[in-house]
């Protein structure tokens, strides 16, 4: 270590940046899909505003009679150029940020808000907009709600396009992972739950290595070739072709060793990452800090108090009045099926935990037969699932034929749409506890009070009931502790799709 950058660069060798497959390399297809998300915000920008300018025109608002084209024009420009230029100081198309997460999608929100907030202030404070005022409203009526619907979706187009790519084998990052073998192991498995992010692990380096050829570890169902021990990063890189370098947790690398492995990385043109130890925490809640040319990784608390919740309160209550008008049909014609089949009930009741751990009654159309709690036990022995945390099965015989298309179709759940107006429940956040469920996980019950339990959730989108246990309960805890108002609105966006698919839905 200690080799200057300059001095690094003339000696190193030709080193391969390729995606994995000897396709495209890496720089080359992020530079291309970057310019695509620039030419994508441009245009929905720049067609959002003349439209709202043709719309304004159309109802006398933007344009008074006396004003000229140009001048129509002008104000167009500037808005656009405004709008553009705070999307990219709010750094929407960094590297790190965009092709998955959620944070993509928030800093978008945040730039449309911040640029028509601006023009709204403008139009009171400076003489020169005050001419203009009826034009700031139009652009605030009209391209905002449009602009704040249609860049996210161009973001997701551009998203999905590149992941198709990814399936293939293409625009894919090469990594090596470095670190001991459980923190490796943690590593991987991220990558390997996240395969938008399309990280492909090409080789480790981990504690322990001692020299022997051909050694391979097993991670998530993959063998990887162990390259070298924690010191032998930069001739893994060379072996394995490399772009990028991920430091796990828990290695033994200090500080000035992180620093120094970044000036030797340098000439290679690899990037280099380092996990902060922290998990499940969202990008909004971390920032660094530097402390005497120390980095520190601050962990905000989480958004659920105060004037977030006054938020997510009214979210709720607006989607689910609406939700209720726009379903009222659909259910008036269930309720009666149900009657019909067997005369019993329609609706179903049962007691759940919410939040601070109140109980309350959560409301379903029914979907089993008649005293179906009194065969829980009977099924849950037949269906192997006595000692499961979630019980949920394809196969319950309690299930009605109304039932089964209900559940499929997630219509049984609507009448929770009462108990988010009754405020027991959330649109969004953890499915609602059963009695004495999950009390066996370690801190599991007290985190999930800590929010309103939800209709829908992270788990219901990721994979509803064929996700395993560990990850209904990763999910559940992820979600409360980094609760944001774009992550509902993704999630119930999310949900849409999901119930349309009937996938995992039993």
């Amino acid at each position: 270590m200690g080799i200057g950058p300059e001095l690094a660069r003339r000696n190193a060798p030709t080193h391969d940046t390729s995606d994995g497959h000897g396709s495209v390399p890496r720089r080359q297809w992020q530079r291309t899909y970057l310019r695509s998300l620039a030419i994508t915000d441009t245009t929905i920008v720049v067609t959002t505003v003349v439209l709202a300018q043709g719309a304004g025109t159309m109802i006398g608002g933007p344009v008074d009679p006396g004003s000229s084209v140009t001048r129509g024009l002008a104000s167009a420009i500037v808005v656009a150029g405004l709008w553009l230029a705070i999307l990219a100081l709010n750094g929407t198309r960094k590297k790190p940020i965009v092709g998955s997460g959620e944070e993509e999608y928030r800093l978008v929100t945040r730039a449309t808000l911040q640029t028509f907030g601006l023009l709204a202030i403008a139009s009171f404070l400076v003489d020169s907009f005050a001419t203009d005022l009826d034009t700031i409203r139009v652009y605030v009526l009209l391209a905002m709600p449009v602009g704040l619907v249609v860049l996210p979706l161009g973001r997701r187009w551009c998203r999905r396009s590149i992941e198709r790519r990814r399936v293939r084998g293409e625009f894919r990052t090469s990594v090596l992972v470095v670190g001991s073998e459980r923190a490796v192991d943690a590593m991987v498995g991220s990558f390997v739950r996240d395969t938008s992010a399309g990280y492909r692990v090409v080789g480790v380096c981990t504690t322990g290595y001692t020299g022997e050829s051909g050694r391979t570890i097993t991670v998530a169902g993959q063998e990887i070739p162990v390259l070298g021990a924690e010191t032998d990063v930069i001739n893994a890189v060379k072996l394995s072709g490399a772009d990028t370098v991920a430091i796990a947790a828990g290695t033994h690398w200090g500080n000035g060793d992180i620093g120094e492995l970044a000036w030797e990385l340098e000439p290679y043109r690899v990037d280099l990452v380092v996990a902060p130890g922290v998990t499940d925490i969202a990008l909004p809640r971390l920032s660094m800090h530097p402390v005497g040319g120390l980095p520190f990784v601050h962990v905000e608390e989480p958004q659920y108090r105060g004037s977030h919740r006054i938020a997510k309160t009214t979210f709720d209550l607006v989607c689910a009045v609406l939700a209720l008008t726009i379903a009222a049909p659909v259910m008036l014609v269930v309720a009666a099926l149900i009657k019909l089949q067997d005369g019993g009930p329609v609706f179903y009741r049962q007691e759940r935990v919410g939040l601070g751990g109140t109980v309350f009654r959560m409301w379903k159309f029914r979907s089993m037969v008649v005293d179906a709690d009194r065969m829980v036990d009977t099924v849950r022995a037949q269906t192997g699932q006595e000692d499961a945390t979630f019980y949920k099965s394809a196969r319950d015989p309690r299930i009605t034929p109304v039932g089964r298309f209900i559940r499929r179709t997630s219509i049984d759940e609507l009448p929770q749409l009462f108990n988010v107006l009754a405020r027991d429940m959330s649109l969004v956040g953890p499915r609602p506890l059963a009695m004495g469920e999950g009390e066996k996980i370690p801190g599991f019950v007290p985190r999930r009070i800590l929010v309103r339990p939800g209709m829908t959730g992270l788990w219901q989108v990721s994979g509803r009931s064929d996700l395993s246990e560990a990850d209904r309960i990763r999910l559940d805890l992820f979600y409360v502790a980094n609760w944001s108002m774009v992550q509902d609105l993704l999630i119930v966006v999310k949900t849409v799709r999901a119930v349309l698919a009937s996938d995992g839905a039993y």
